[in-house]
């Protein structure tokens, strides 16, 4: 039986192939998480549209971004999304850096960009654990309220994802893993094995 994760391949249809197809063009590959939601294609590109409408108002960067869900993906112990995002990391800043997020020191971040590491972490560990405090350490670092709640959904959108892939047995792919920076790769000691590879 041809599986993914934990569960059988789903039904091929139009919308799954579509979704695979925009894979191949885009990476040259397809992505293990995309055939896993191919059962239901219509809820990924729902869920992506809502995290750019959540990314409207305030547009967070793509490094803001990429510090945000490395850090919260490492919080929560999700390889998939560390492997990718790092890599993305790695590209908008350096590959040291991004194997920082991940580790957790955060030493070549700016002191605002530290600030929104740990809130990420924050949120992806203990969210009923945050404090006024921890709001007002972002406030601090120039950050307004709407950001504050902006970079909240958007963490908050993106464990959603990761959840989803993590409990079912997504592992990061092999293409993805050979193409991200050694130094990235390296940092990742926590979460599901690269496809192909020894262990569960």
């Amino acid at each position: 039986m041809d599986t993914i994760g934990f569960l059988a391949a789903p039904e091929a249809t139009p919308e799954a192939q579509r979704l695979l197809d925009e894979d191949l063009a885009e990476l040259g590959f397809v992505m293990n998480v995309s055939r896993l939601w191919a059962y239901q294609p219509d809820t990924m590109q729902g869920l992506f549209e809502l995290i750019g409408r959540a990314n409207a108002t305030d547009r967070l960067s793509l490094r803001q971004r990429g510090i945000l869900v490395v850090a919260c993906a490492s919080a929560a112990g999700d390889s998939y999304c560390a492997l990718s995002w790092g890599g993305k990391l790695a590209g908008v800043s350096d590959a040291e850096t991004a194997a920082g997020v991940i580790a957790g020191t955060d030493d070549r971040l700016t002191a605002a960009e530290r600030v929104m590491a740990g809130w990420a972490r924050k949120v992806a560990r203990t969210p009923n654990a945050t404090t006024a405090e921890d709001v007002q350490q972002l406030r601090d670092a120039g950050f307004t309220d709407s950001q504050v709640f902006t970079m909240t959904v958007f963490v908050a959108l993106r464990l959603a994802f990761a959840t989803v892939n993590d409990a079912l047995g997504a592992r990061p792919d092999r293409a993805l893993h050979d193409t991200t920076p050694p130094a990235v790769r390296e940092a990742i000691t926590f979460g599901r094995p690269v496809d192909g590879s020894s262990g569960g």
